[in-house]
């Protein structure tokens, strides 16, 4: 449900609610929240709430660090873990100037701003994601070891899988908060959950993504866990994807999806450094069911690009490259961006990639291209990238490519 203003603000009154923490997240996809007391709601509806800017990583420094947090009504949801009795609730806020200007580094504000774009050009985007995580032990001390909760594989149930317990209570505290997830189970690592969500509109699902990995982090540390959603906790396990599947509906009602498709893979090498933002994720890439190719196939988890067996509502396209270190909504952003480069376009689809990768011979390899090996090369894509240069601030691609 969507709320107004004004019903907030009924909603905090007669639900004794006490906290309202208003949640944004820098330039990497951190969030970050301030916490505010019930009485200033009305305040920070008609004004914002001021922060200092110069100590968010990718803000700016202290030579103007002012800038407001105004929160959307619409996010408004309560937080199930916290006290009954004086509750907390969270809103995603929008960031601006002291003179009202949107601040250009505001990444969802970014992401709404891309989606309103590409419905008055007639195209309506969904997004799905599923995000993978390992639990890993704690020590005497509630420091996080690499050793991992179990030891069991892919689709193994209990008592191999210890996990059980611990995603069911992440998808009941998910569907308290009002989001859906849609299935969950055990990955192919020591420790490694996966848990996938039913698709939903570009914010909600970033807003949702975000929403998760606090869910995820807050269920694991009350049983006394630690979820790690690195790119690569193991070095001999696989890695943690961020399997983004994503679709396109147009108001003519043609079908695009192939456009879609062959925007995204001409785009690729330019994205991966919002994708896979850390030195870390090209640990990832390549390796274990993680693309390393710039290709796309029907049902393949060795591309970067595969079409799941689906039908109707539920035909998308799935991108296998990024991490749980993305920012969605950057993420999102590209991706309909890149998308509506190829609609526009009417790009032409390239050939299939009908076999495993990972079994295939420096001959075929050497006809692909292949997603930048390290961040150093990634960013030098994407600083060279008119593409990028159109769809991101400057400030935005100085803080991934400079730092």
């Amino acid at each position: 449900m969507k709320y107004s203003k004004e019903e907030v603000l009924q909603y905090v009154w007669e639900e004794d609610v006490k906290f309202i923490r208003l949640a944004f997240c820098d330039v990497f996809g951190r969030q970050k929240n301030i916490s505010i007391m019930a009485e200033e709601l009305p305040r920070a509806f008609e004004y914002g709430i001021a922060f200092d800017a110069s100590a968010i990583n990718g803000f700016g420094d202290e030579a103007r660090s002012d800038l407001f947090l105004h929160p959307e009504a619409e996010t408004l949801m309560l937080l199930p873990w916290r006290p009954e009795h004086g509750k907390v609730v969270r809103m995603f806020s929008s960031i601006c100037y002291p003179d009202g200007r949107p601040f250009e580094s505001d990444t969802r504000s970014l992401l709404a701003k891309t989606v309103k774009k590409s419905q008055a050009e007639g195209y309506r985007f969904s997004f799905g994601v599923e995000q993978e995580f390992y639990l890993f032990k704690l020590d005497d001390n509630g420091k996080p070891t690499k050793e991992p909760y179990d030891e069991a594989g892919y689709m193994d149930i209990a008592p191999d899988d210890r996990g059980e317990n611990i995603r069911r209570e992440i998808c009941l505290t998910l569907e308290q908060m009002g989001i859906r997830p849609e299935s969950s189970h055990h990955e192919q690592g020591p420790g490694q959950n996966e848990i996938d969500f039913r698709y939903s509109d570009p914010l909600a699902a970033a807003d949702n993504a975000m929403t998760f990995q606090t869910v995820v982090r807050t269920v694991a540390h009350r049983n006394g866990l630690y979820a790690d959603f690195s790119p690569k906790p193991l070095e001999n396990a696989p890695g943690n994807g961020f399997h983004i599947n994503i679709s396109v509906k147009a108001d003519d009602g043609s079908d695009n999806l192939y456009y879609m498709i062959a925007g995204i893979l001409e785009k690729a090498d330019q994205m991966t450094a919002f994708l896979n933002p850390t030195d870390e994720s090209y640990k990832r890439l390549g390796v274990h069911k993680a693309p390393g190719y710039i290709s796309w196939s029907g049902e393949n988890r060795s591309q970067l690009v595969r079409i799941p067996a689906a039908v109707g509502e539920f035909n998308r396209a799935e991108v296998r490259s990024p991490d749980p270190t993305a920012n969605p909504y950057l993420a999102f952003t590209l991706m309909i961006n890149a998308s509506m480069y190829g609609i526009k376009n009417k790009l032409d689809l390239p050939a299939g990639t009908d076999l495993n990768l990972y079994k295939a011979d420096a001959e075929t390899l050497s006809k692909l291209k292949a997603l930048p090996r390290d961040l150093q090369s990634a960013c030098k894509a994407a600083a060279d990238s008119s593409f990028i240069k159109s769809s991101l601030p400057e400030a935005i691609i100085d803080s991934y490519c400079n730092r």
